[in-house]
């Protein structure tokens, strides 16, 4: 997987395509990776590792804990520490690619760590006060949908097939939206923790429902 540096900011959204599968780099997806192309830059010519960045995304993820189970205006702290795991997320790969060491370790780290981020989202939105079967419900159809995705390439669908609405930059503006709610009206912290779970689950499903008319018609 891995290459020699981009030379500019073109040839590494080229590059980022070809390693996610021919995604598209235009609109917000683009403007998306300029953002991470200019934070990721210091850190490539720094050459810090790009595990060192996923290992640090995984923990602000897991810092999210902390002030959700205080709950009141702690609320707002988590949502600037998912707001940072969300970049720290995005930047792993972009000091990959800068710097030519992109990897299949570092793909396999890179998804194990969303998935744990994952749950500490949904972890932080029931000590928010979302009921915790809830969460898991929500969890659970998050983890179909990725491991349908990782199976359905396995299979040889080498594309992402397809960007549902459940994926995971939407899964981190809603823990942080629904968690900036809790946080403005404590009062009323339980339903807008339950209500970022159910929009979780519900968009989720959507997306699981998506990815699979899309594997069957590419891989049946």
């Amino acid at each position: 997987m891995a290459g020699p540096p981009p030379a500019d900011r073109a040839a590494y959204l080229t590059r980022w395509s070809a390693l996610h599968g021919g995604v598209e780099t235009r609109g917000l997806v683009g403007g998306w990776l300029g953002v991470m192309y200019a934070a990721g830059r210091p850190l490539a010519r720094a050459r810090v590792a790009p595990d060192a960045v996923t290992a640090g995304g995984l923990l602000l993820a897991a810092l999210v804990l902390p002030p959700a189970a205080a709950g009141g205006s702690w609320l707002l702290l988590a949502v600037a520490v998912v707001v940072l795991s969300a970049v720290l997320d995005g930047l792993d790969g972009t000091v990959a690619i800068l710097t030519g060491r992109t990897t299949r370790w570092g793909y396999v780290l890179d998804s194990v760590c969303d998935r744990l981020a994952d749950a500490c989202y949904l972890a932080a939105l029931w000590l928010a006060g979302a009921p915790g079967p809830l969460c898991a419900a929500a969890g659970t159809v998050v983890l179909l949908l990725e491991y349908l995705r990782a199976r359905a390439a396995a299979a040889g669908m080498s594309e992402v097939g397809v960007i549902t609405v459940a994926e995971r930059p939407t899964r981190v503006i809603i823990t942080a939206m629904f968690l900036l709610g809790a946080g403005l009206y404590p009062s009323a912290a339980g339903e807008w923790a339950a209500a970022g779970a159910s929009a979780t689950l519900t968009l989720g499903l959507v997306g699981v429902a998506q990815l699979v008319r899309v594997v069957r018609r590419r891989l049946g």
